[in-house]
């Protein structure tokens, strides 16, 4: 029996040590591209640790990890605007990570000023316009597009769309509330039709003519350039202008990751983000989905060349998700659907 108990017992030691042996990183990520795929596979290749990953809508991940608790298994939640990375700093389910290579490498304005979360991607909100109605050169602004001279010419998503909640946002930092009241009612006078669709039909949009200027994330028209022979039709169509060069620079928002509060992986988490920022990674990760990295110097693809330099507004992302809920109240009091 005393034979028996040891062999018993060592198969037990063995097994606990083959488990433990075994290193991994739990992914929730609310990124779906091809290329992430690719970059999960060349870090296990790096490291040894295997990445298990779990895609979902950001609210149905966070929702998971407050639901899951401390029994969470999710090392690492990845999103792609700094509105919702703020819903899970306020649901709690972020830590403070300190890592000086992640410092380094991501500018302080794309970060959590705690360590909460690290900006891994830009996406820049720019204004699109029609290549015949729009002339050639012209400087815009967001508070441009407000003015009775673009009446029934403006494009734009929903009020419940993030990317417009986090422009009003930077425009609450800005102005104030008050006047980023007056503007998105002046936005909603100017409006070509009542919002519909996504980034894509508003470019659509101006192609067909329904408008003159939209308001788009700049990847969406970057897809389009490489897209269907429909896509790339409508593509030729517009111009790209960069806002406000002249004064704050053209609203950014990131995609971003942080460190679950239970994970039960936190050096392979950290790990796992620097991986991301490293600047391989970072020509991957941005360039996959024609974003813009963080990490500055990185080359960027030759569709965002074409669109050439410009100057970014350099507020901190976190305010964007700190000033969410009073765009939202803003918008709803202008009666933007």
């Amino acid at each position: 029996m005393n034979r028996f108990v040891q062999a018993l017992s060592a198969m037990v030691i063995l097994c606990v040590s083959t488990v433990h042996a075994e290193e991994v990183v739990n992914v929730y990520s609310a990124r779906h591209y091809d290329t992430d795929d690719a970059l999960i596979k060349q870090f296990t290749k790096e490291t040894g640790i295997k990445v298990n990953i779990i895609e979902g809508r950001s609210d149905t991940l966070l929702s998971r990890i407050k639901q899951e608790g401390e029994l969470c298994p999710a090392d690492v939640f990845i999103t792609v605007d700094a509105g919702r990375l703020l819903r899970a700093e306020e649901m709690g389910v972020l830590q403070p990570v300190k890592s000086k290579t992640l410092e380094a490498r991501v500018p302080a304005s794309l970060r959590h000023p705690e360590g909460l979360w690290f900006g891994l991607t830009k996406r820049a909100r720019i204004i699109v316009v029609s290549a015949d109605r729009v002339p050639e050169g012209i400087k815009l602004t967001y508070e441009q597009l407000a003015d009775p001279k673009w009446k029934g010419k403006v494009l734009i998503r929903s009020s419940g769309n993030i990317y417009n909640q986090s422009l009003v946002a930077s425009l609450i930092d800005a102005h104030g509330a008050e006047k980023t009241e007056t503007w998105c009612k002046g936005i909603v006078a100017n409006m070509a039709r009542t919002p519909q669709g996504g980034d894509r039909d508003q470019i659509r949009g101006v192609a067909a003519g329904e408008g003159d200027v939209a308001v788009v994330n700049h990847y969406y028209l970057a897809r389009m350039i490489g897209g269907s022979e429909s896509d790339q039709e409508a593509a030729s169509k517009v111009r790209v202008v960069f806002p406000n060069q002249d004064d704050r620079g053209t609203h950014v928002n990131v995609s971003g990751a942080g460190v679950v509060k239970t994970a039960p992986n936190r050096e392979n988490a950290i790990r796992f983000i620097e991986f991301l920022a490293a600047e391989e990674a970072q020509k991957k990760f941005a360039g996959g989905n024609q974003e813009y990295p963080t990490v500055e110097g990185i080359e960027t693809t030759d569709t965002l060349k074409s669109f050439g330099a410009f100057k970014e507004d350099d507020l901190n992302a976190a305010t964007l998700g700190a000033n969410n809920a009073e765009a939202i109240r803003i918008m709803d009091r202008s009666e933007w659907r």
